[in-house]
């Protein structure tokens, strides 16, 4: 059924949905967008599914959107972008209005799209090792679908430390930032997801759906309007010529024109 992700529920009815592009550190192609959306909405309209846990194979946990996708963009009509960006965007969502616990695991580095993927996230475990960083202005872009979820997860103040300037932190500094719960040895990883998972297994289902989106409704509005915001402006800067410059610098392997030293 899918071939950038796996999906597995075990006896409990806990599912584990897994990206699979470990050859490129999970970055999120047109594909896994696509199946990831169609997975959020599998595990939502699946009575048996109690919790899911967000996970990835190989060393990376999501290197964020796939830079090979978003050039094609570049020289693409303005309704092909904006198509294409909310692709992204309307995952996103999927999976941050997803009716069960989404637990993430994060074993790896999470850049961009990735720190995006664990801001949807209900609860967040992270190894000690991992990276961290919002990568997009270091490539011309910026981090727009993803925006809405990033600050209410962070808060303002806090993502103001990190949303522009592109720099990397550490699983510390995302625990202090609140994008992390907790970081672990990554040997211990395991251990401390199922102790985020294993209350639910102890709650009604469907007053855990109903509490958590009441919750939502306290928060931030990530409503139809925020959402067309982030694809307009992620496809704007997509015809950008900063994009442009960043996106061939990096397959270049070259500094982009506005690097320093």
């Amino acid at each position: 059924m899918f071939e950038t992700i796996r999906l597995k529920t075990d006896a409990r009815g806990v599912a584990t949905l897994t990206l699979a592009r470990e050859e490129k550190h999970n970055a999120l192609s047109a594909q896994m967008i696509a199946e990831l959306r169609g997975a959020a909405r599998v595990l939502g309209a699946d009575e048996g599914c109690r919790v899911v846990v967000l996970a990835a194979r190989g060393k990376t946990f999501c290197a964020g959107g796939d830079l090979g996708w978003m050039r094609e963009q570049f020289d693409a009509d303005a309704e092909t972008r904006n198509r294409e960006a909310a692709k992204l965007a309307h995952m996103l969502h999927a999976l941050n209005t997803l009716p069960k616990p989404l637990i993430g695991r994060v074993q790896g580095n999470a850049f961009g799209g990735g720190v995006g993927m664990m801001s949807v996230c209900d609860v967040v475990i992270g190894a000690e090792g991992a990276q961290f960083a919002l990568t997009e202005t270091r490539l011309g872009l910026i981090p727009a679908t993803i925006g809405p979820y990033v600050a209410a997860r962070m808060g303002e103040a806090c993502a103001r430390r990190v949303f522009m300037s592109g720099r990397r932190f550490g699983a510390q500094e995302a625990v202090s930032l609140g994008l992390l719960a907790r970081a672990v040895p990554e040997a211990a990883l395991d251990e401390a997801v199922e102790a985020e998972v294993a209350p639910y297994l102890d709650c009604a289902p469907g007053a855990v759906a109903a509490a958590k989106a009441l919750l939502r409704g306290f928060g931030p509005q990530i409503d139809g309007a925020v959402i067309a915001g982030t694809i307009d402006a992620l496809a704007a800067t997509w015809a950008g010529d900063e994009a442009r410059e960043g996106i061939a610098a990096f397959f270049d392997r070259r500094k982009p024109g506005w690097q320093q030293g």
